[in-house]
């Protein structure tokens, strides 16, 4: 399985807690923007084009491999890891980025 596809199986269920979670929702697009920002996936328009699919692949690698090196565990609420695994999730499902591959 894919980094991507593995992460947007696990995270994609946070998604209903966009509902009633504002605080969780507002991290969550930071971090998207942080992504974005990170990966240059942003263009002078309004409009950010999406991020290439083998790059956010990569960035996602990264992320989980520093998760392992420091033995982190999915908490109950949202840390930092949760946020970010969920942004992921929310950049491949925007964008289609299973699609097709």
């Amino acid at each position: 399985m894919s980094p991507l596809a593995g992460i947007s199986s696990a995270y994609a269920p946070r998604f209903a807690e966009f509902a009633f979670e504002p605080a969780f929702t507002a991290a969550v697009d930071q971090h998207v923007a942080e992504i974005r920002e990170r990966l240059a996936a942003t263009t002078p328009g309004l409009i950010p084009r999406p991020p290439h699919r083998e790059d956010l692949a990569d960035y996602a690698i990264g992320f989980l491999d520093a998760l392992t090196e420091i033995d982190w565990r999915e908490p109950v609420g949202h840390d930092y890891a949760v946020c970010r695994l969920t942004a992921i999730t929310w950049l491949v499902r925007h964008h289609g980025l299973l699609q097709g591959g």
